[in-house]
């Protein structure tokens, strides 16, 4: 698929990108070759192929779900940096 400077400097007043010339230019032999190699990928045959979500085979790593003993407030506070009761102590954001 060839690609115009007309429609690079389309696309970038879109993107809201000035371009000089010499970057229209540059940009348009660049997009060109890109679009060049999806010809070529379209040209394969891949009717043999399954289609496929992952280019590599996925596991589950998830543990099973068991029901375990809890911390009590005591432990689960213990490293924080400070405490008013039950709860972590933190510095007031909201006025």
């Amino acid at each position: 698929m060839k690609i115009t400077r007309e429609e690079v400097e389309y696309v970038a007043h879109l993107a809201r990108l000035a371009l000089t010339p010499e970057e229209a230019a540059e940009f348009t032999g660049q997009l060109g070759q890109i679009l060049g190699y999806f010809d070529k990928l379209g040209q394969l045959d891949t009717s043999a192929v399954e289609p496929t979500r992952h280019a590599i085979d996925i596991v589950n790593a998830f543990r099973d779900d068991r029901v375990t003993e809890s911390y009590d407030s005591d432990t689960a506070l213990q490293n924080g940096p400070s405490r008013e009761g039950p709860f972590f102590r933190v510095p007031k954001i909201i006025e």
